[in-house]
Order: C-alpha cells, then structure tokens, then sequence
C-alpha cells in the first residue's frame, strides 16, 4: 500500500503566508523606500503681489513714480544635515504686502514619506542631537515638502508671532525625525 505524501499547506503554513504578506505591504507603505530613488524636484519664484494696471493719479495726488515695495529678507540660514544628506538655503521673507514666507532656495535632500517644513523655536544641534528635537516645543507645520529637490515657498500664517520663532527643519512626520534644518539669524 503506498502511502499519500503529506501536502504541507496546512493551515498554519496558510497563516504564516498570509501573516508575511499583509506585514510586507504594511512595511511597504509605512516605509515608502521607493521614494528613495524619486526625486521631486519644484522651481518656484518668489511670490510677489500683483498691482492692478495703473490709472493716472488725480490732480494734486503723488506721483506714482516710486518703485512698489519689494520682498524683503528678514531672516536666513544654511541648511544641515540629520537624519539624511540635506542642503540649501532658508530664507524668511516679508512680502511687499506684508505677508511671510519660508523660501527654501536649492534645497537638496532625500524623498520620504509624509515630509514637513515646519518653523520651531528649537535650537538646530548637529548630529543624532538635533534629530528629534522640532517638535517638542513651539513649532508650525506650513504643510508638506513640495519636493525633494529645488527652490519652493511656504506661506507662514497671518498670525503666527515670528519672533518666537528661530529655526526651520524639513521635518519627517511619520517617523518624528528632521531630515535636516537651519538656524534663522536676523539679517
């Protein structure tokens, strides 16, 4: 009598199977290691406000003649590297219409999954010391990193008190670690 082989796909093979692949697509999204070979990159200018068309001021008024205000920088600083290879520059801009930027100028770093610009009041430390640090005290998300790559704006909302505020970190928010960040000084 020739005896059957045992086919191992019992229900506990099943389950382990199953159990890898669910834990490979959860690791696969939390992880997003794909982003690692894409870069973004975004070109943007700096915003400037837009005047209607003139009309002749009236009799009596001042001249037009003067130039309309123009953004100003009050605030600038290099980015340095964390957690990742990170560069460029961050500016803090006062448009002419009296509104603020955060422009991060030929920003070069890693891509990752659910990237921040935020500003803090955190000290920028080099090293494994500054990499967690941006969120534990005063902080603003001005929303997700356009791109990986190039020159983009942040609008700062109208009522956030920038002198409490003295630094800036691209700032990963999945796993609470700054990418890289640079210290404001006034210029």
């Amino acid at each position: 009598m020739a005896r059957g082989r045992k086919w191992l796909g019992g229900p506990l093979v099943i389950g382990v199977l199953v159990a890898a692949v669910a834990g490979a697509g959860l690791g696969l999204y939390w992880f997003q290691p794909w982003k690692l070979w894409q870069d973004e990159t975004v070109r943007e200018a700096l915003p400037s406000v837009v005047t209607p068309a003139s009309t002749p001021p009236p009799a009596g008024a001042p001249s037009a003649s003067s130039s309309p205000p123009r953004p100003r920088t009050l605030a600038d600083g290099e980015l340095i590297s964390h957690e990742h290879a990170t560069s460029g520059r961050v500016l803090l801009v006062r448009l002419a219409d009296g509104s603020h930027v955060v422009r991060l100028e030929d920003l070069d770093t890693s891509n990752g999954p659910d990237l921040r610009v935020l500003l803090t009041d955190a000290p920028v430390k080099e090293g494994r010391a500054g990499w967690h640090v941006f969120d534990d005290g005063a902080h603003v998300s001005l929303g997700k990193l356009k791109g990986n790559k190039g020159s983009q704006n942040y609008t700062v909302p109208a009522d956030v008190d920038l002198s409490r505020y003295t630094s800036v970190s691209i700032w990963c928010d999945r796993f609470d670690v700054s990418f890289g960040a640079a210290e404001l000084a006034r210029v």
